[in-house]
């Protein structure tokens, strides 16, 4: 399984991101082994429009399973739950948190989004 989660940061220890479409990071992880990549969203954070969009993209293609959140809007829920990915919002604190939230069965899968679009 791959979980990805917003990161301000690039480690475990970095505060989760509350915004989906324009996290500065993304963290990519397996929760059992805690082996970990991180990809950048540098190219979506200042876009006008479409973050949300490109970002649910880049988690797509990076065969994630999971994302786990602070908020995500309608634009990429959309694509996010066409690709499969399970959408859990809410999350806070920082990332090595909502990991042990996601493995105590704490956080909920989102049933739409939770924010209107271009919430920055």
């Amino acid at each position: 399984m791959r979980i990805a989660i917003t990161s301000v940061g690039k480690e475990l220890d970095s505060n989760l991101d509350p915004r989906f479409g324009r996290a500065e990071y993304f963290i990519i992880l397996d929760p059992e082994s805690m082996v970990f990549e991180v990809v950048e969203n540098a190219q979506n954070i200042n876009l006008p429009q479409g973050a949300g969009i490109q970002a649910g993209k880049t988690i797509a293609d990076n065969n994630v399973d999971v994302l786990i959140t602070g908020h995500c809007g309608p634009k990429a829920f959309k694509v996010l739950q066409s690709a499969g990915v399970k959408i859990m919002t809410g999350a806070g604190g920082k990332v090595a948190d909502a990991i042990e939230q996601f493995n105590n069965g704490e956080l909920e899968t989102a049933a739409d989004a939770d924010v209107e679009g271009h919430w920055v």
